[in-house]
């Protein structure tokens, strides 16, 4: 709702924010992967997916494997 200009400026900061740790702390990038908030945690990637299916209109129903 700002505007692209803000959010530009937003994006560049948390850019120049990951710079400065990356050469502050003299460690290397590493990139958490796709799926690092799903492993973290599981029960709240559920509760969106279940979320989400609903607002299709789907229903789901789970069986402990």
């Amino acid at each position: 709702r700002r505007g692209k200009q803000r959010a530009l400026v937003a994006v560049m900061h948390k850019l120049t924010v990951a710079i400065w740790h990356v050469l502050h702390d003299r460690t290397g990038h590493k990139d958490l992967g796709a799926d690092y908030h799903t492993r973290k945690n599981p029960q709240r990637a559920m509760r969106r997916m279940i979320r989400e299916a609903n607002a299709l209109g789907l229903t789901i129903r789970f069986d402990p494997a």
